[in-house]
């Protein structure tokens, strides 16, 4: 898959020609919001893999602490 990924590349610098267009302000614009798009999609994805994992683990900690504490006090009295 890679190796077609490189040939295809290459295949296409290879054909490079001049493009006489006009790339105006709304085209700049909507690239901008495409790259920001791109970068929060990727700060949401490691948010999702990282943050709610340890949120879990944590919850799971907070709620075996709360039984413990429960059952010394229930213990002592």
């Amino acid at each position: 898959m890679i190796r077609f990924l490189i040939i295809t590349i290459s295949i296409f610098l290879l054909f490079i020609s001049k493009s006489y267009s006009y790339v105006g302000p709304g085209m700049g614009a909507g690239l901008i919001s495409v790259l920001i798009g791109f970068v929060v999609g990727i700060v949401a994805i490691f948010f999702a893999i990282i943050w709610f994992p340890i949120k879990k683990l944590l919850k799971k900690k907070s709620n075996n602490l709360e039984k413990k504490t429960k059952s010394k006090e229930n213990n002592n009295n």
